[in-house]
């Protein structure tokens, strides 16, 4: 009881959510998600604090459900958990199952409620709206909004439109519109831009339409959205990186040029910032923040502000790096007196060879009111921060899971830890843990499990059982009444298992060494760990295989389960991690037929054989599956071009290249790849084909295999695939095509 006392006092210091006291938001999400009850659920306000909610039998009303709550996000999550645990129905990232709620609504008996733990639930990291919603319309924002709302989301970060502000603030500084769009990064980099990465475009400069729409999106539906479904965004503030003309302008004014990042050219990285001591700084804040205010309204009182994402600050001096955020948190405060400071806790991990704990112990305590300043501790299922900075010595922190990196797809979770580490740390001595979110860099469809875990921990202050949890997930995912005991059973294998990787040099998404560039050691594909690993630490015939048969045979015996999305995207899901799995040993075959002085050319190309056949079977795999498909990815580009073939190809190359190259000469090469149906069929296939042949080559002229040369060779490959137009090859289609059931056992009789 002291905890939860403290916890409430914490978050009372904080500043009070501006986000709606209007019902209204949930009654719409209703009648938006569940039409034909809108008129059953009955929604009201109850004094209390923090977030609660009490669901109950609606007096003298047949049918009816009454939830009763403290705030709108307490309502919203009183909705889901009378959805989920009685009506048996959910809303995914693949779609929503909530209208298929049963008439008349199953009664709920003894009144239920529940509580948040902690006063914030967030979501979002900064390069979330590269990797995923970067060519978002609505329509998907509508989907994920609702998703968040229900979960109990209430802190979400909100990007989107940034530019549009920022540009009138440079324009204001005396700044001209070349020297402005010199600088800005195109639609699929606009993160890094943010983040004082790099600068410019390589793709050509970003376009004004796409700013004013990316604008507009945000001020008349993200936004609205956000605060009728009770969140509080977390909205952008003037960062300090600025076009390097601005020191031409102001010559006197006090600016660094940042250290290089991730082997870009200097045309392309060291941003100028402009030192936050320096006058010019408040000001732009102050601009920056009253503009921003006159768009949006006053809607929130936390901006997100990151200086040191992955590149060092300009002295590790102590004194320096304390004038550094005492001057940025002044010049928020000066803007809007109750300003909090919301900062990605990412650097101190990625960059801890700089950040020891006293240097980072003085740049926090350069904000001398605690309560102005929430971070967000990214890592903190497999690195946390927290507990080596004494909990941000003393600033409010927010425990967070991040597991995708580069919206890479690949099954991998660890369970155990994100349902016992919050609670831990909300236990441990003197913790000022105020908050648990998502902080994936990329949100992809797979698994979903691992992400649904941490927000409902959110509102248990006990570890949520993992068996049970999975059963009851897997139950309401597949239809929620009679689902066959193997469905639930191939679950409860993948939770104690593939979700429960407890291995530490393996602690993200796996990525498939396919997808990576061909290369002659394999010590540089195979078993990498870290947060970027190929590491498969679970055997894969005892997990996913078992779990893959089950379903497929129960479908046999329950056929109307092949009429569930979530059910035939887990076939599909399964039968690809199985495919991507598999390749490791044709890969690791091929280098040793290589390698051998028996073997002949004819022997390495028979070797070399299996890797394009498996991959083209995959890619027939992916095809008949809308959220596996690489046409999707780049319609949602293209739809912003508005019909301009010129613009749509400038968006088409963005899109390409941020999952492929990742730069003009594949400066982060293959980081955001994925396992798409087109991506995997015409460009990982050409790849490792290419790959065969050089080997073949070597072996028959006994030169030397040259690494440079194949890498070359791979680049251009890249190059060439980055200019193409989806729809001028043979087989391109927009949408899917294929039986999924007749490719699931192609591959179970090939490759298993």
């Amino acid at each position: 009881m002291f905890r939860l006392v403290k916890l409430v006092l914490l978050a009372t210091v904080l500043p009070k959510a501006l986000a709606s006291t209007s019902l209204a938001g949930i009654q719409s999400l209703v009648q938006r998600r569940i039409p034909q009850h809108a008129d059953n659920f009955h929604f009201s306000f109850v004094e209390g604090s923090g977030d609660s909610f009490v669901v109950s039998d609606t007096p003298g009303i047949a049918g009816g459900v009454s939830i009763q709550c403290t705030t709108v996000s307490a309502c919203a999550r009183g909705l889901y958990t009378y959805c989920t645990e009685y009506g048996g129905v959910d809303i995914w990232w693949t779609g929503s199952r909530l209208q298929e709620l049963a008439t008349p609504l199953p009664k709920v008996g003894e009144p239920v409620s529940g509580s948040s733990i902690v006063p914030w639930r967030y979501h979002f990291n900064t390069v979330t709206f590269g990797y995923t919603t970067a060519f978002w319309g609505f329509d998907q924002w509508e989907l994920l909004l609702d998703w968040l709302a229900l979960r109990g989301v209430n802190l979400p970060l909100a990007w989107v439109g940034y530019e549009a502000i920022l540009i009138e603030v440079f324009q204001d500084a005396g700044l001209s519109d070349a020297d402005i769009f010199d600088f800005l990064a195109g639609p699929a980099f606009l993160p890094w831009n943010r983040f004082g990465n790099m600068q410019g475009s390589w793709g050509g400069a970003l376009p004004m339409q796409w700013v004013t729409d990316q604008f507009t999106m945000q001020k008349t539906q993200i936004l609205p959205r956000m605060l009728e479904l009770g969140m509080t965004p977390i909205l952008p503030s003037f960062t300090g990186f600025v076009p390097r003309a601005l020191h031409t302008l102001h010559p006197n004014a006090q600016m660094v040029n940042g250290s290089a990042w991730e082997g870009f050219p200097t045309s392309f990285t060291n941003d100028t910032f402009l030192e936050p001591f320096d006058p010019m700084f408040a000001q732009m804040q102050k601009l920056f923040i009253s503009k921003q205010q006159a768009a949006y309204g006053n809607i929130t009182h936390f901006y997100t502000l990151d200086q040191y994402n992955e590149i060092d600050p300009f002295s590790g001096n102590l004194t320096y790096l304390s004038s550094i955020s005492s001057n940025t948190v002044a010049s928020l405060r000066a803007a809007d007196p109750e300003a909090v400071w919301v900062l990605q806790g990412w650097l101190f991990f990625s960059s801890s060879s700089f950040w020891t704990n006293d240097r980072i112990e003085a740049y926090l305590g350069g904000v001398t009111d605690n309560e102005s300043m929430l971070i967000l501790d990214l890592y903190s299922e497999a690195a946390p921060q927290w507990n080596r900075t004494n909990s941000y010595y003393g600033k409010p922190w927010v425990w967070c899971e991040l597991h995708d990196y580069g919206g890479n797809i690949g099954m991998e979770g660890n369970l155990p830890a994100i349902t016992e580490g919050p609670i831990a740390a909300l236990r441990s001595n003197g913790s000022t843990m105020v908050g648990m979110g998502l902080t994936m860099e990329g949100q992809e469809p797979g698994n979903e499990i691992v992400y649904d875990v941490l927000l409902d921990q959110a509102w248990s202050m006990t570890a949520l059982d993992i068996q049970q949890y999975a059963q009851k997930w897997a139950s309401r995912r597949y239809g929620g009444t009679n689902v066959p005991a193997e469905a639930i059973q191939a679950w409860e294998i993948l939770a104690s298992t593939v979700y429960s990787n407890t291995n530490p040099n393996s602690q993200a998404t796996v990525k498939s060494i396919f997808e990576l560039t061909p290369n002659a050691d394999p010590s540089s594909l195979v078993g990498i760990g870290g947060h970027h690993p190929t590491l498969v630490a679970y055997d894969t015939n005892t997990t996913v295989l078992k779990a893959l048969k089950l379903l497929v045979q129960t479908s046999k015996t329950s056929p109307a389960l092949r009429e569930i999305p979530e059910f035939v995207f887990d076939v599909t899901d399964f039968t690809r991690q199985i495919v991507a799995n598999r390749f490791i040993g044709l890969y690791t075959n091929l280098i040793s037929v290589w390698n051998s002085t028996k073997t002949s050319p004819q022997d390495v190309a028979r070797a070399g054989e299996p890797l394009v056949s498996i991959l083209n079977d995959l890619d027939n795999l992916l095809y008949t599956n809308e959220n596996y498909l690489l046409s999707a990815w780049i319609a949602d580009a293209k739809q912003w071009g508005a019909g301009n073939a010129t613009y749509q190809a400038y968006l088409e190359y963005e899109a390409r290249n941020q999952i492929t190259l990742w730069g003009p000469t594949g400066q982060i090469n293959d980081y955001a790849s994925k396992q798409w149906a087109g991506l995997v069929g015409e460009y990982y296939a050409q790849r490792w084909s290419t790959f065969v042949s050089i080997l073949v080559e070597q072996k028959t002229s006994k030169v030397a295999y040259n690494t440079t040369e194949t890498a070359q060779k791979m680049l251009s490959i890249g190059e060439a695939f980055d200019l193409k137009t989806w729809g001028d090859q043979s087989g391109e289609v927009w949408g899917t095509k294929g039986d999924v059931w007749e490719a699931v056992d192609d591959i179970l009789v090939k490759w298993t």
